[in-house]
């Protein structure tokens, strides 16, 4: 039995990538300084790969995103140094940012104009795309030490399908077909990703596919083809390709089995099965795999063990953590998993005999929690009072302007701010101190708001980390980590919580700052929350209830913050749920039973809420156009949307579906330090026009500012304020 393991963490086991990806943009290191710290990384993880499997793919370092490396490799975009790869990133001509398939991993989509014919496409050799290592030395082979380890690609179909704009998609994929087989004719051993094969695939891009991997596996016989995330469902007609080796998904693709079941496998590929969770930290059960592993010999003579999908969706190991020791039995991180491949073909190798028993204690129940999911009602899951009633007492209670401003949430996090919390955390201040310093910050915002002329406030969030540990860290039946950090996008990193129990909340988690801030302004100021769907995607679950369960338990603590708002005089509260779209199954088959609870969970949020309280509802990065007949079973009254990167163009998706109620189309993309124009501001406005009435317009950014400057912060605010002004006047 043989191992293979792929996708290992980037981030390094002290940040260094994200550090030194920042050091970079601030100017404090070189270009080559940069490099040359990417390169130490790059050793690193093959070094941890090397101590626990047999083969792995070189060449998975980017120094961003890995989507516009390939756009850069096959000649759709040009740079001649990082400075201009960065500035696709996050410059003034950044890429659209969007989720990696139902993952909260984002990348940046390559745009193909219509302008860009087919045999534009050129391999090309650039100072920031992995294609250099190819050329120039393969200094990642080098340093494996092994020149059998196949290099790493995305495949051509997925790169052309997550792309936008694409026209004659035949004409596009076999053009990228010619490149792919330039490039790997010189290559010994090929990884390519192609996780869009688990799409909903028409027969046509099916034969496409098959057209275009004859051509490329001419140039090379020895590639190993990864699908992940879901199932394939036209494995038999995969079967055909001259491929070495198909990797197969067996953890979140349950249907591969029963295609092996009916269709057997090849006897001349080797069956690269995916058995350790790449997605989820809960530990394997190693007699389980053995067990199952037994079954699919049944169907494969050659079977290679691996991960089921990559495992940069996990940290990098569970030894730097303290939590309960009922918690650490139980979870493996990605070096973890490493070893736990090793474990599963020693056995089968004879070098160790099975001792695991998975006898664990259940911990963190909760029978109150339990039986308020037992007692829900169709009835609990929609407000009693439609959204035109609503309204009109909202816009009574509120006296909004025309085009009303407003933020989405947080302000920028300082060193100070950071400083503060680290030192409280370890017990440097007290909590009376801190709390001294959180209520000065939100002052000074609030003074800043009314200088600038918002129309309804934030507090800022200065008190709170991530938007979903925040929370995590207040609720019971949910675990945080110190050091388990994984990459959301470019250097953006987070800490996902683990969700172990029933979840309930032991007190107000978020009232004494909002309504602190609401004593300070007549304006109204927005209660703000993360929503279910969120928390649950952005952390680690439980697997042994439904996920629906989990969403509600955290749905009816949330009910609950929203009723303490209302007593506190709080006017309007924002769910956010950038996650929304980010968690429904790849196959959209399987579509409505995900969104009905993911729906329910949001209104069972706000069924018990007042008429009066108006709900606002943030939503990025999402798809729109796929998900807009499930957001409007949403009860809100007010949504806020990113649209900065699209022009403004996502707002088409809301047209069609007659979309009635108030929107705030973001015009200020957050994840760029470039300071929006009035101009370009009002571009996104005046498309918005198009559609909604401008009663129903809100102004907004695309996305919370926690991540920028004020230098850029208080700019970008006052031209937003001023096209406002200027909109109401014209």
């Amino acid at each position: 039995m043989r191992t293979y393991a792929y996708g290992f963490p980037r981030i390094g086991k002290k940040r260094e990538y994200k550090k030194a990806i920042e050091s970079f943009w601030k100017g404090e290191i070189s270009e080559e300084d940069l490099k040359g710290r990417i390169k130490d990384i790059e050793n690193e993880r093959i070094e941890t790969y090397q101590r626990y499997v047999d083969r792995f793919p070189v060449g998975e370092i980017t120094f961003y995103d890995t989507m516009l490396d390939t756009a850069l490799m096959v000649g759709l975009y040009k740079c001649k140094n990082l400075k201009e790869y960065y500035n696709l990133c996050r410059g003034e001509n950044a890429l659209e940012l969007t989720k990696w398939f139902n993952t909260n991993y984002h990348y940046l989509v390559p745009e193909i104009s219509p302008s860009f014919a087919p045999d534009n496409f050129k391999l090309t050799q650039t100072s920031s795309c992995n294609y250099q290592y190819v050329q120039t030395g393969r200094y990642n082979l080098q340093v494996a030490g092994k020149e059998n380890n196949p290099f790493y690609f995305i495949g051509p179909f997925t790169f052309l399908k997550l792309s936008k704009g694409i026209g004659k998609f035949r004409e596009y994929l076999l053009s990228l077909g010619d490149i792919y087989s330039d490039l790997v004719k010189d290559i010994k051993e090929v990884h390519i990703d192609e996780p869009a094969f688990t799409m909903d695939l028409p027969l046509e891009e099916v034969n496409y596919i098959k057209e275009t991997y004859k051509k490329i596996c001419t140039q090379n016989k020895n590639i190993y083809l990864f699908t992940y995330y879901d199932s394939v469902d036209f494995l038999k007609e995969l079967y055909e390709l001259p491929l070495k080796g198909i990797g197969l998904d067996f953890i979140n693709g349950k249907e591969n089995l029963d295609s092996l079941r009916k269709y057997g496998f090849p006897k001349d590929k080797t069956l690269i099965a995916g058995v350790v969770n790449g997605r989820n930290i809960w530990k394997t059960n190693i007699r389980e795999k053995i067990e199952f592993i037994k079954e699919l010999s049944n169907y494969s003579n050659n079977i290679i063990i691996s991960n089921a999908s990559p495992l940069y969706h996990l940290p990098i190991s569970i030894k730097w953590e303290k939590l309960d020791e009922k918690l650490t039995k139980r979870i493996s991180f990605a070096e973890e998993r490493l070893e736990e491949l090793k474990t599963i073909a020693d056995i089968f190798n004879n070098k160790r005999e099975i001792t695991e028993e998975m006898t664990f204690v259940p911990f963190g129940k909760d029978i109150a929690v339990q039986n308020r999911i037992k007692n829900l009602e169709d009835k609990d899951f929609r407000r009693n009072i439609a959204y035109d009633e609503r309204s009109k007492k909202q816009k009574e209670i509120l006296s909004l302007p025309l085009f009303p401003t407003t933020t989405i949430g947080s302000f920028p996090q300082t060193k100070e701010v950071r400083s503060m919390r680290a030192r409280y955390r370890k017990g440097i201040i007290s909590s009376s101190e801190y709390k001294k310093f959180i209520r000065k910050e939100i002052k000074n915002l609030i003074k800043l708001q009314e200088d600038t002329g918002l129309d309804v406030f934030v507090h800022g969030e200065f008190e709170r980390t991530d938007m979903v540990e925040f929370f995590a860290e207040k609720l019971d039946g949910i675990a945080t980590t110190k050091n388990g950090w994984v990459l959301s996008y470019g250097t953006r990193i987070y800490r996902p919580p683990i969700i172990y129990g029933d979840i309930s909340r032991r007190k107000p988690m978020t009232v004494e700052e909002i309504s602190f801030a609401q004593s300070l302004t007549k304006k109204p100021v927005k209660g703000m929350l993360t929503g279910p769907v969120t928390i649950t995607a952005w952390s680690y679950v439980r697997e042994d209830i439904p996920l629906s369960n989990v969403a509600y338990q955290i749905a009816f603590c949330l009910q609950d913050e929203i009723s303490d708002y209302e007593s506190k005089g709080i006017k309007i509260v924002q769910i956010d749920e950038p996650a929304f779209r980010e968690k429904a199954p790849i196959k959209k088959r399987n579509w409505d039973n995900y969104f009905k609870w993911a729906v329910n969970s949001f209104n069972l949020i706000v069924s018990k809420a007042k008429p009066s309280t108006q709900i606002h509802t943030h939503m990025c990065y999402s798809e729109f156009g796929e998900i807009i007949e499930y957001i409007l079973k949403m009860e809100f009254d007010v949504i806020t949307i990113e649209a900065s990167r699209s022009k403004g163009d996502i707002v088409e998706y809301f047209e069609k579906a007659n979309f009635k109620r108030q929107i705030g189309p973001g015009v200020w993309d957050i994840h760029s330090p470039e300071v929006p124009t009035v101009e370009n501001m009002e571009e996104i406005i005046r498309r918005a026009l198009k559609v909604f009435q401008k009663e129903n317009l809100w102004i907004n950014p695309d996305c919370g500012l926690k991540t920028r400057d004020w230098k850029e912060t208080i700019p970008s605010l006052k031209n937003l304020v001023y096209l406002a002004k200027r909109l109401r006047e014209k």
